[in-house]
């Protein structure tokens, strides 16, 4: 392996390491991606002895600081574009009611069987006498190359003691398109109680980081299948299934919902915009009615939808603010432009949706694309040559009415001083009336046509303009 460690922050821990007679392995995710060909800047050290010790040996030879943390017995430097992590082999034993370890110092063998993963457990020697020396006691290489995600040790025993190890093999899998062993399948099914010990933000980040995987879906399928979703997110296990009457089904909304997830990271590595995917149909479940005659209606289900959104974002402490706020608004248009696409498009329509949209409209239309899951090739064709045509009417609208985060041209404050009024009821009925005017295109949007109308709206309404008063 010693042609594999060509950075030479190598043969400087290597010298170190000759010199104090400290044994010390690169270990973990780094070797792993190493045999993937995966580019990483994480480096995790592990020292037989004592990891601070040696880490401020390191750091003193580089000339570069040292960050120390006492609690957890690691120390941290950072060299160039790399950061590298240093601790002392470790053994690991649990209590039931928590994930945190009860830590003892141990060998290198001590320390591979408490990694999570045989893949992650491979180590390779620094130290002069064995440098490049590859250290795999659990056949990891082999897994690797047959993609395979297994537990060093007994699986049950793993997720139990620490059931985060559950969300980082459906993780592992979806990021790297690896199967999980079929005994790990198992001890996840038998273990997903056992969630519940782990902290919703440490959850989050491993949800999170599947959703941001090349195909999401992978992941949320193993979640489901495992009957860990039901745990983690049981408003996405309620879109599952498909009901009959009167032999009249509807589509399945949970694997519908995946596949729009999926068609949407073919085109933006965008987080938010895969939340708003996640969450489009999330309300189809409590809107779902049978009709006669007409058969399975989600009415309402985009605007019920949006008012879920930060319930679910509290509930999966996800950031309560602007980001969830761009979610919600997805999801309450997300059947806009589908609409648009079916009917002829007139630019009143055009010029209200780039009115609600506003910086979001091509996230919005990457959306609207993503929901198209037909097997139909003619409505495909049909729907994308539409889309096409709302997309060029929304340039057209946007460069001729500058519609986009509107400001009104004639804001409230004008009102009252054009009419010598307080602020109140007719100065909120004016403004509305601006605005409509605008995205109806009666008026222009601009500031001249917009105070002639309001001065005529204002005198319908029995006001007159203040004497002597000009607005610039």
């Amino acid at each position: 392996m010693k042609q594999h460690l060509q950075h030479p922050i190598f043969n400087i821990i290597s010298k170190a390491a000759g010199k104090t007679g400290v044994h010390a392995y690169v270990i973990g995710g780094f070797v792993r991606d190493l045999f993937l060909q995966r580019p990483s800047k994480d480096i995790d050290i592990v020292v037989v002895g004592n990891g601070i010790a040696f880490a401020e040996q390191v750091a003193a030879q580089l000339k570069v600081p040292v960050s120390i943390f006492k609690n957890f017995g690691t120390a941290m430097l950072r060299y160039h574009d790399l950061e590298i992590e240093f601790v002392g082999a470790r053994k690991e034993s649990y209590r039931s009611d928590s994930r945190k370890p009860i830590v003892e110092n141990g060998t290198l063998e001590d320390d591979q069987k408490r990694r999570d993963f045989t893949i992650n457990a491979l180590a390779i020697a620094l130290h002069p006498e064995n440098y490049g020396q590859l250290v795999d006691p659990f056949g990891g290489v082999a897994d690797l190359e047959a993609k395979l995600i297994r537990t060093p040790l007994d699986p049950v025993e793993t997720f139990s003691d620490d059931p985060l190890r559950i969300m980082r093999a459906i993780r592992f899998a979806t990021q790297l398109n690896f199967q999980i062993d079929d005994t790990a399948i198992q001890a996840i099914k038998a273990n997903t109680h056992r969630i519940k010990i782990v902290s919703q933000e440490r959850i989050t980040d491993e949800l999170n980081k599947i959703i941001l995987s090349p195909k999401p879906s992978i992941g949320f399928e193993l979640l489901f299948d495992t009957g860990l979703l039901k745990v983690i997110f049981p408003q996405m296990v309620d879109l599952y299934g498909v009901e009959i009457i009167k032999g009249k089904g509807h589509k399945d909304n949970f694997y519908h919902t995946l596949q729009v997830l999926d068609h949407i990271c073919e085109t933006t590595p965008d987080l938010w915009l895969r939340w708003a995917a996640i969450l489009h149909d999330i309300a189809k479940p409590a809107t779902k009615r049978f009709e006669e005659g007409h058969g399975w209606t989600f009415h309402g289900h985009e605007d019920k939808g949006a008012r879920m959104v930060p319930k679910i974002f509290a509930q999966l402490k996800l950031p309560l603010n602007e980001k969830m706020k761009q979610v919600q608004k997805l999801v309450q248009l997300h059947l806009r432009p589908i609409v648009l696409a079916q009917e002829i498009v007139t630019d009143s329509a055009v010029r209200r949706l780039l009115f609600e949209a506003g910086e979001d409209i091509e996230g919005l239309m990457l959306l609207c694309k993503a929901d198209i899951t037909t097997k139909n090739e003619y409505k495909i064709k049909k729907y994308r040559n539409n889309f096409e045509l709302v997309q060029q009417k929304l340039k057209q609208v946007e460069e001729r009415d500058q519609l986009r985060n509107w400001q009104p041209p004639v804001t409230g404050t004008d009102i009252m001083e054009l009419f010598g009024i307080n602020e109140g009821r007719e100065v909120g009925i004016i403004k509305q009336q601006i605005r409509e005017a605008i995205l109806e295109g009666d008026i222009p949007n601009e500031r001249e046509a917009a105070i002639n109308y309001t001065i005529a709206k204002g005198e319908q309404i029995g006001l007159k303009v203040v004497a002597n008063r000009k607005l610039e």
